[in-house]
């Protein structure tokens, strides 16, 4: 019986280890993996509005067709971000950004932001921004921003394009 436990011990620890490195590295996997997606797709400081969803153009898991998206890969290395989410009149929209771990570092929508366009800058703890901006420090450089905007039926598409297409986000050193 005491020969076992030595074994039993290990595969225990072995477990216990697997368990935990698999909690604190599959986040950042998984984000570092979308990141490089979309910024391959996309490019990295642009804001890209996503044609609408089909079952044939997916970039990300489950999307839904409901949704109009708009991604930004950013990357905070050279600099903060800027981020102009427009508002789209009678219908709900939202802009998150997830930093490099899929946390959610801000959320606003159409609710909290009452018909008015959403204006943040992204920077790092050591960055400075200009003044009087709406700062967002990000706890890392890279992550990723999605404006999504829900439509009232599939002809719809359209008719938020235009709006949508004001969004941007881009270095703060750009006009």
């Amino acid at each position: 019986m005491t020969r076992w436990i030595g074994p039993f011990a290990i595969a225990c620890l072995a477990a216990l280890a697997g368990w935990y490195l698999t909690l604190a590295a599959a986040p950042q996997f998984i984000m570092g993996r979308a990141w490089e997606r979309l910024a391959e797709q996309a490019g990295v400081n642009r804001m890209t509005h996503s044609p609408q969803v089909t079952a044939e153009r997916q970039t990300i898991v489950r999307p839904s067709p409901d949704l109009a998206y708009s991604v930004c890969a950013f990357d905070l290395s050279a600099g903060p971000i800027r981020f102009h989410a427009q508002p789209v009149p009678d219908h709900y929209w939202s802009l998150t950004v997830f930093d490099s771990e899929t946390n959610v570092a801000f959320v606003e929508s159409d609710r909290e932001s009452r018909g008015e366009p959403v204006e943040i800058v992204l920077a790092t703890v050591d960055q400075t921004v200009p003044d009087g901006a709406r700062r967002i420090t990000m706890p890392s450089a890279k992550g990723v921003a999605l404006l999504r905007v829900l439509l009232n039926d599939a002809a719809d598409f359209d008719a938020v394009a235009q709006d949508r297409e004001q969004s941007y986000c881009r270095p703060v050193q750009q006009p």
